[in-house]
């Protein structure tokens, strides 16, 4: 987190690059480039790959597994955020989900009503007061704000690699999948990107921000000022 804050405040942006919600701008995109790069010549290749010999039955497998894991998560910054209810179904969905499940590997708890809602401390940090906060591409992961990103380290205890007793060697690799499987659930997204958006910087860091905003309001933003 350190290093990646360095990154932002070292990067210079010159004049007229920068906006309200992307002040880091010459960074954010020389950035977006290098994990475009990466993504093209390495990661792409291999979650195509992957979709192309694992079974659909395990991707799906997968899938629920990491997001049974977010569940746990999403029910923590339910009640910090006063979400009470739906805290409760939330932690209900986790505890299904990871008993009869079988750890997650499979949904139970859709089917049954419970459905899956996504919190983050980067949400949770919004609810408290931090609602807007400049746009910051991750190396690697991607699409950010800088709120978002010190809400990973809010994140942290609520995931799984904490509470592994193994190798860091064994989480990365466990965390490999996780980035792996995810990129796989995107390739369509990503193909999409690549035909349509005549700057796909801009057209991904927009889609992120408006995702975002509908996120943090619970699907039901105020208008902007622009849009008043």
């Amino acid at each position: 987190m350190l290093m990646i804050l360095g990154l932002g405040g070292c990067a210079s942006v010159p004049e007229g690059s920068s906006t309200a919600e992307d002040p880091l701008q010459s960074y954010n995109r020389t950035m977006f480039g290098i994990n475009d790069t990466l993504d093209r010549h390495v990661i792409k290749p291999v979650a195509e790959g992957y979709r192309a010999v694992a079974p659909d039955f395990v991707r799906a497998g997968v899938t629920n597994f990491f997001a049974n894991l977010s569940d746990l998560s999403t029910t923590v910054n339910d009640f910090l955020q006063g979400k009470i209810r739906q805290g409760g179904a939330d932690g209900g969905r986790f505890f299904l989900d990871t008993t009869v499940g079988i750890f997650g590997f499979f949904d139970v708890a859709t089917p049954v009503g419970l459905e899956r809602h996504h919190e983050d401390f980067g949400q949770t940090m919004a609810v408290w007061g931090w609602e807007n906060s400049s746009y910051f591409v991750i190396p690697i992961l991607g699409p950010s704000t800088v709120r978002d990103s010190l809400g990973l380290v809010g994140e942290y205890p609520w995931t799984i690699y904490p509470y592994l007793n193994t190798t860091w060697t064994k989480q990365v690799e466990i965390a490999s999948v996780d980035v792996l499987n995810t990129r796989t659930n995107l390739l369509a997204a990503t193909n999409v990107l690549d035909t349509a958006a005549l700057d796909p910087y801009a057209f991904m860091r927009d889609a992120y921000l408006q995702k975002r905003r509908n996120l943090i309001y619970d699907g039901h933003p105020p208008p902007l000022p622009d849009d008043e």
